[in-house]
């Protein structure tokens, strides 16, 4: 396979992606038989959708709608330089939220005194 890029996770475990797409349009080089080498370890790469998640977490979670859970999903694309890139999922947006509330939620039924 052509298209296989090696991470490295911080603890030093191989992690090999395959069909990883590079959005600056350069190509992976490999050095002989191989995946090419990530230039960020697996953590490193997916710093970034980490904050975009916590974030997005926030947003929902300390507003005015006060949910009892919060469901996030989005999809996210592993590239040798780039790290990881939230992208475009089978839903129309980049990311699909679902809110939930229970009629007897941790704090009791709503409207309660």
């Amino acid at each position: 396979m052509d298209d296989l890029v090696e991470f490295t996770t911080d603890d030093g475990t191989r992690v090999v992606m395959a069909d990883v797409e590079d959005t600056h349009g350069s190509h992976l080089i490999s050095r002989g038989d191989g995946p090419a080498r990530a230039v960020r370890t697996f953590e490193e790469s997916l710093a970034g959708a980490r904050a975009a998640a916590e974030s997005a977490l926030r947003v929902f979670r300390d507003g005015s709608l006060r949910p009892d859970s919060v469901e996030i999903e989005f999809g996210v694309r592993m590239s040798a330089e780039a790290g990881a890139v939230i992208v475009k999922g089978t839903a129309e947006g980049h990311l699909v939220v679902r809110l939930a509330w229970t009629p007897d939620g941790p704090a009791g039924p709503r409207g309660a005194a």
